[in-house]
């Protein structure tokens, strides 16, 4: 049975040096090695499917359903549960993303990522490919969230362009946070410390986004906050291409901008202390 280093050695027949059309292909083909090797143990471990959804389904059965009686939106919002449908379907990727550290210790503990790190692998097609597993899980997400938000009656969109763009918006959103996280790995080099400060960020990241409210009715210095914060971004796209009722903030080519490039920073940061994972 082959292992994830031979599946990476088998698909890196470039130098890294190599330039051009075919040196773009070489790397995504990396890109696509790691992503592949991200849903392998998503398909080797199927319950976790099942344990990561529960939490986005609760919250938006019972905060959802609890709130969408109390009428706190303002007018031009529309109804609150297909407000904050995408809100709890950005958190939970988020959720799955920030987390991704955690695995890279273990790979470390393991010495499967000294392997990759001896190859030919270029840097960032590991964080790329790690962000881009992570979004597949987010995909998964997706549906299940979309499916009781429409049992509820939210009014989910079923243009097929519109799904298009809540995938791309999805992907984003796993890469940026699953980056951050393994940033975080690789400056702590501790498992427990990368789960604590995960922890730490999520909660802090969520509640000072637009995922719950809407920015017109924070306070001042948490509208603030919201407008450095990527998952404002990322939910003000997903509500504005998932549901077909609800007013959003930013605009969709502002959240696709702000995402892009908050993207590219922390790919970068990431690629650059990613060897220091195994000092």
């Amino acid at each position: 049975m082959s292992t994830g280093f031979d599946v990476v050695r088998g698909v890196v027949p470039l130098p890294v040096e190599t330039r051009g059309l075919a040196g773009l292909v070489g790397y995504l083909q990396k890109v696509v090695a790691i992503s592949e090797m991200e849903i392998q143990k998503l398909l080797h471990d199927q319950w976790d499917i099942f344990t990561r959804s529960v939490q986005p389904v609760l919250w938006l059965l019972l905060f959802g359903g609890v709130f969408g009686r109390l009428r706190v939106l303002p007018e031009g919002f529309g109804n609150y549960l297909d407000f904050v449908a995408p809100g709890i379907l950005a958190q939970s990727v988020m959720t799955i993303s920030i987390l991704q550290g955690i695995t890279l210790i273990w790979e470390r503990d393991q010495g499967t990522l000294q392997k990759y790190l001896v190859s030919p692998m270029p840097r960032s097609a590991l964080v790329i490919g790690k962000g881009l597993g992570a979004g597949v899980r987010g995909a998964i997400q997706a549906l299940t969230i979309s499916v009781l938000a429409v049992i509820m009656g939210v009014r989910i969109t079923l243009n097929p362009l519109a799904w298009v763009g809540v995938v791309i918006f999805i992907f984003l959103g796993a890469t940026f946070f699953s980056s951050l996280s393994l940033s975080i790995a690789a400056l702590v080099q501790n498992r427990e410390r990368v789960q604590g400060l995960g922890q730490l960020i999520l909660m802090p990241v969520f509640f000072a986004s637009n995922a719950l409210y809407p920015v017109a009715i924070m306070p001042d210095y948490v509208a603030t906050i919201a407008l450095f914060n990527p998952l404002s971004y990322m939910v003000d796209g997903l509500r504005e291409l998932l549901v077909e009722s609800t007013a959003v903030h930013f605009g969709l080519w502002v959240n696709l901008g702000v995402l892009l490039l908050a993207n590219v920073v922390m790919v970068a940061l990431a690629t650059k202390v990613f060897p220091r994972v195994v000092q």
